[in-house]
C-alpha cells in the first residue's frame, strides 16, 4: 500500500462523538456501526455519544486508522441551575434549621457493580430479576452506619437513562461514582460525572471490582485524574475508595467516606417548615392503585396530608417506608411510598402539601391553563392547516408510536431516547408520540392509535381484553419489550426500513355456504353468498365451522351461473369448489385471504 493510500485512511476522532457523525465520519450507514458496536458488546442508539476508545476500535475494524483530535483547552463547565428544591430551602428561617442525613445517589457506567454494591450496603435483592441486568426504576432506600442514617437513591447506568441519572444527580447532596477496575472511565461514566457537576454535588468513587485478576486501579486512577477527579492518594480532594462488591471488600470504607464528606456540608433541613420533597417513583398497581414514592426534603410529611405534584394530587391515604412497614409521618431525607394521588405524578417532579383537595384542584386547574396557553403560544407558528398542506407534498412523515409502560422511571428514558429518532435518507422520517402513559394498555389506547395510525409499545405491560380484541379489530399493531435497547433498536430499524419482512394473511372476503350441490363422481361444491369483500379465484380460502377452521387451501372452482368467473363481490351468489376438500355443509363459513409480505412494526 502507498503511503498516499495509508494516509487516507487516517482519521481524527474527538473524546466522544454519536454513532450518527462516527457514520458520516467513516462513510457508512449508523446501523452498520449500531451492528459493530453491539459486536463489541455496546448498545447504542443513533444519537447516543460513545467515546473515543469505542470509536477508535470500530474504525480500526472498518480499515481506518484513528488517532486522537487535536482540540483546545475547554473552560470549565458551566454550572447548571439551582434545583428548586434547594431554592425553597434557601427561605427557610436558618434558626430552625437542623441536621438531616446525606441523600446520596449512585451513578455509574451499566455492569459496573453499582447495582451490587447497593444490595451489600442495604442487604437486599434487587441485582437479581433485573431484566437484562439493568436495573428498570428508580428506588429508594436508607441505610445506618455507626448510628448515622443514610438515604440512597438508586439511578441506572444504562446510557439509555441519562435523564433519570440528570434527575438523580438533582436530588442528591452527594453522588458515589461507581467505575469497575477493570474496566475504567466510560461514556456513562463521563456523563455521571457531568450531571453532578452540574447539580454542584461532591462526589467520591467508589473503585469497584478490585478483586479481579485484570483489574488496574492505578490506570483507573489516572483517566479519572484526566476528567478532573484527582485522588487524593495523588495529592488531590477527590475521595476514591478502592472495594469489592462480591467480596464485601472497602464497604465500611466507603460508607465512612460519605459520612466524612457529609460531615463538611452543613446538610441541613427545617422539620418543622414547609413540607416539599422530590418524587422518586410512581406506579400503578391493581390492589392499591397509585403508589407515588417521595423523598422529603424539608418539613414532616404526615398521613391525611393532601400532596400536590404538578397536576397529581390528593390525600395520603397511607403512608410506607422503604421496608413497607406502614408509617404515620416521614421528615427530610427519608423516602416513603404514599397512597392517595389521582394520578401517577412524573419522577422529578417537586411535591408540596397544600390545605384540602379543593385547594388542589384550584391548582391544577390554574398550571393546566398555564400549559395550555404556553402550547397554543407555541403552535402559532404552524397552523393546522399549514401542517397538512406540508404532509400532502410529504415534507412531514413520522412513525407515530402510542407508549405505555409499567412506571413512569421506564417511561421517561423511553421517551428520551426517540424522541430525536430519524431516519436516514433524501426523506428523513422521525418519530412523533402521539400518547404516553403507565399502566396497561387499554381500549382508549387502541382507539387514539387507530385515529393516528400508529403503533402502540408496551414496556412491561400488555393490552387488557378489551384492548386486545379492538386491536385485532382495528388491525392496530402491539409491540411488547422487556429491554429498552431492544425496543430502540426496533425503532431504529422500522425508521431505516431494515424490518424483517413477515407473512401476513389479509382477509379480502367472506361467504356463507347455503346449500351443497354434487360435482362429478365423488366431488361436492358450495353454493355461496358473498356477504363481505368478494371473493377470489387466485386467493386462498378456509373453512370455518362452530368457530374453528376445518380446512386451508386453493379455490379449484369459482362460477357464477355456471360460467367461470376471477372474482365475486358482495351480494353475489356463487359455486365455490376446493382443492382436497368437499366435506361441505349448510351454514359453513369460508373466508378468502391472501398472503403478503409485509414490515411490520
Amino acid at each position: 500500500m502507498s503511503e498516499n493510500e495509508q494516509n487516507s485512511n487516517v482519521i481524527e476522532l474527538p473524546i466522544s462523538i454519536t454513532v450518527r457523525e462516527l457514520a458520516e465520519v467513516l462513510g457508512t450507514s449508523p446501523i452498520d456501526v449500531i451492528k459493530n458496536l453491539m459486536a463489541n458488546g455496546v448498545m447504542a442508539n443513533i444519537n447516543q455519544e460513545i467515546d473515543y476508545d469505542t470509536a477508535a476500535i470500530v474504525s480500526a475494524e472498518m480499515g481506518f486508522e484513528p488517532t486522537p483530535q487535536q482540540v483546545a483547552e475547554e473552560k470549565p463547565e458551566q454550572m447548571g441551575e439551582i434545583p428548586l428544591w434547594r431554592q425553597k430551602l434557601a427561605e427557610e428561617d436558618e434558626e430552625q434549621l437542623a441536621p438531616r442525613p446525606p441523600v446520596v445517589s449512585m451513578l455509574g457506567h451499566v455492569d459496573h457493580g453499582k447495582t451490587s454494591l447497593l444490595d451489600v450496603i442495604r442487604h437486599t435483592s434487587v441485582a437479581s430479576g433485573e431484566a437484562g441486568g439493568i436495573t428498570q426504576h428508580i428506588g429508594a432506600y436508607q441505610a445506618v452506619h455507626n448510628g448515622n442514617p443514610i438515604t440512597f437513591l438508586d439511578t441506572p447506568g444504562h446510557a439509555a437513562f441519562t435523564s433519570m441519572r440528570a434527575r438523580g444527580a438533582q436530588g442528591a447532596d452527594i453522588v458515589v461514582l461507581v467505575v469497575a477496575a477493570d474496566d475504567g472511565v466510560m461514556p456513562q461514566t463521563k456523563e455521571a460525572i457531568s450531571h453532578a457537576r452540574a447539580a454542584q454535588v461532591p462526589m467520591v468513587v467508589a473503585l469497584n471490582k478490585i478483586d479481579k485478576d485484570n483489574a488496574v486501579p492505578e490506570q483507573v486512577k489516572q483517566q479519572l485524574a484526566e476528567e478532573g477527579l484527582v485522588p487524593d492518594d495523588w495529592d488531590g480532594d477527590t475521595l476514591v475508595i478502592p472495594l469489592s462488591a462480591t467480596e464485601n471488600e472497602g464497604i465500611e470504607d466507603l460508607l465512612e467516606a460519605i459520612l466524612l464528606i457529609a460531615g463538611d456540608m452543613d446538610i441541613m433541613a427545617n422539620p418543622s417548615g414547609e413540607v416539599f420533597g422530590t418524587v422518586i417513583e410512581s406506579e400503578i398497581t391493581k390492589r392499591q392503585g397509585v403508589m407515588a414514592t417521595l423523598l422529603v426534603q424539608n418539613g414532616t410529611l404526615e398521613v391525611s396530608d393532601t400532596v400536590l405534584a404538578n397536576l397529581a394530587y390528593g390525600r395520603i391515604k397511607a403512608m410506607f417506608d422503604f421496608h413497607g412497614e406502614s408509617i404515620k409521618e416521614a421528615g427530610p431525607s427519608v423516602p416513603v411510598s404514599v397512597m392517595g394521588l389521582n394520578e401517577a405524578p412524573t419522577a422529578g417532579d417537586l411535591f408540596e402539601i397544600v390545605k384540602d383537595e379543593k385547594e388542589a384542584r384550584r391548582l391544577v386547574e390554574e398550571r393546566e391553563l398555564d400549559a395550555e396557553r404556553k402550547a397554543s403560544e407555541a403552535s402559532q407558528a404552524l397552523t393546522l392547516e399549514e401542517l397538512f398542506a406540508r404532509a400532502q407534498i410529504g415534507d412531514v412523515e413520522n412513525l407515530s408510536l402510542v407508549i405505555k409502560a409499567d412506571v413512569q422511571g421506564s417511561l421517561e428514558p423511553i421517551v428520551a431516547s426517540l424522541e430525536d429518532m430519524k431516519s436516514e435518507g433524501e426523506q428523513e422520517i422521525g418519530v412523533e408520540i402521539i400518547h404516553t402513559g403507565i399502566g396497561r394498555i387499554t381500549e382508549n389506547d387502541i382507539m387514539l392509535a387507530s385515529t393516528s395510525d400508529a403503533i402502540v409499545i408496551g414496556f412491561n405491560v400488555g393490552p387488557d381484553k378489551v384492548a386486545k380484541r379492538m386491536a385485532e379489530r382495528e388491525g392496530i399493531s402491539i409491540r411488547r419489550y422487556k429491554i429498552i435497547y431492544h425496543l430502540i433498536n426496533d425503532v431504529q430499524k422500522a425508521l431505516q426500513g431494515m424490518l424483517d419482512p413477515v407473512e401476513k394473511k389479509i382477509l379480502i372476503g367472506r361467504a356463507e355456504v347455503l346449500a351443497v350441490f354434487p360435482s362429478g363422481k365423488f366431488d361436492q361444491v358450495a353454493g355461496c353468498r358473498v356477504q363481505t369483500g368478494e371473493i377470489r379465484r387466485n386467493a386462498l380460502i378456509r373453512v370455518v365451522r362452530d368457530a374453528k377452521v376445518i380446512y386451508e387451501g386453493e379455490i379449484s372452482s369459482l362460477k357464477r351461473h355456471q360460467e367461470d368467473v376471477n372474482e365475486v363481490r358482495k351480494g353475489f351468489e356463487c359455486g365455490i369448489g376446493l382443492r382436497g376438500f368437499s366435506e361441505f355443509e349448510e351454514g359453513d363459513k369460508l373466508e378468502s385471504y391472501v398472503i403478503e409480505e409485509v414490515t411490520e412494526f
